[in-house]
């Protein structure tokens, strides 16, 4: 059956007041604007945090594994803050009514949203898996001081959303947050500074954060070929490939192939490679293969024929060549060498 939640959500710290008063449980406050409590082990374990800051931004962040699925509902007829919601982990499920049914927001993906007074939102967090979420909460009313800060950062959808400052319009987009993001969410879940230090550099990076997801938003709205920003699941998928590539290079023979075992288009995963590994797609095949080869050649007592078809190779003579243009000498000479070397 599981357990449900009623929390506000005001401020982030709401979230933990009211969690810490209906699992009749302590709370702890640090530095005057953290709030954070603990999973009880009746439920699971893990810790929810929240943290406060000026102009109207806020932060939670969850990371917990719990026995049974749980329900928050956050209070109807309340404004909300609009929310920016990055998942680091395992899946949870959000709507925003009990008519409707639940969306799935997935490992990598990230979520702005913004419900009305007349409805609410509904999270629910499954049972028996990882979740580590981090949501950046904004009061827009208090935020509005600030907006003009960032209008050069956004379209008119994104300025109508964040002016929207009695929550009248309904708005949610989902998409993957990208490699940089991640890597702030990092720098500040992972700070140990501590006092006036720790404030003024957790404020630093929340903002740091809303600019890189405006950033990405208006990067989505491209088509997939034209999208300059790298997603963090599309790292994950680069580095499936470059795995397929290493486990099986006696079998990669067509880029294609490749790119949609990953999940990811040609362009995208050629892009993706420039960027991550500062080579096309073939040329860091081409370098695994003299690699993997010099490797056989050390270790193995495979002939040269051998070691040419291990690598994905079917022309001997064009193996020797690659292979000279690397290490100046032929596969047969380097074979040898290494003989020499081994047995001296």
């Amino acid at each position: 059956m599981g357990e449900k939640l009623s929390v506000t959500d005001f401020e982030a710290s709401n979230i933990v007041l009211d969690m810490a008063k209906n699992l009749d449980i302590e709370y702890d406050i640090v530095n005057t604007n953290e709030y954070c409590i603990r999973i009880p082990e009746s439920m699971g374990s893990g810790y929810v945090k929240a943290y406060s800051f000026d102009n109207g931004i806020s932060v939670v962040e969850t990371d917990y594994f719990l026995k049974e699925d749980l329900v928050f509902e956050l209070e109807r007829g309340k404004i909300h803050p609009l929310k920016i919601i990055f998942n680091r982990e395992s899946g949870y499920y959000h709507k925003f009514n009990e008519d409707e049914s639940y969306r799935e927001i997935k490992s990598l993906e990230s979520v702005i949203t913004s419900s009305t007074p007349t409805n609410n939102h509904i999270f629910k967090i499954p049972s028996n898996t990882s979740v580590c979420i981090f949501s950046l909460e904004i009061n827009r009313k208090l935020f509005e001081q600030k907006i003009e800060d960032f209008l050069s950062e956004m379209n008119d959808d994104l300025i109508d959303l964040f002016r929207d400052v009695n929550g009248i319009n309904q708005f949610f987009y989902k998409g993957h947050y990208s490699l940089d993001v991640s890597g702030l969410i990092s720098e500040f879940t992972e700070s140990e500074l501590e006092g006036f230090m720790r404030s003024v550099f957790l404020e630093g990076k929340a903002y740091e954060i809303l600019v890189n997801q405006l950033q990405l938003y208006l990067d989505d709205l491209n088509s997939p070929e034209k999208r300059k920003i790298l997603r963090r699941a599309t790292i994950e998928s680069l580095k499936e490939a470059v795995d397929i590539i290493q486990n099986e290079i006696e079998n990669i023979d067509n880029i294609n192939i490749l790119a949609k075992r990953v999940g990811l288009n040609q362009n995208t995963l050629q892009r993706g490679f420039k960027h991550l590994y500062k080579s096309s797609v073939k040329e860091y095949i081409k370098n695994h293969r003299i690699e993997k080869a010099k490797d056989l050649l050390e270790t193995t007592d495979l002939n040269i024929t051998e070691i040419t078809y291990k690598i994905g190779i079917n022309s001997r003579s064009y193996f020797s060549k690659i292979f000279k243009q690397r290490y100046g000498l032929t596969p047969k000479a380097y074979k040898y060498r290494a003989r020499q070397t081994n047995t001296g």
